[in-house]
């Protein structure tokens, strides 16, 4: 089970580099964003988050995401 949860700091891989921002939903069934279909369970669920540098927001599976302390970038 994914120890990453709602206003946690993380980073993630784009297609631009490694970005971080923060989790600002967590998803424990199927849903859409975005247009695309995203599967996710209690076990193994997906996360909304929140680029720190555009505000965009995307769609991941708990294991593409990095939790960050506090004073990582």
């Amino acid at each position: 089970m994914s120890s990453i949860s709602v206003g946690d700091r993380v980073s993630w891989q784009t297609s631009q580099g490694r970005t971080s921002g923060h989790v600002v939903e967590k998803k424990t069934s199927d849903f859409q964003f975005a247009g695309q279909h995203f599967t996710a369970t209690s076990d193994e669920p997906a996360f909304i988050v929140e680029s720190k540098k555009t505000g965009a927001r995307a769609a991941h599976k708990g294991q593409a995401l990095r939790s960050l302390r506090s004073n990582d970038a």
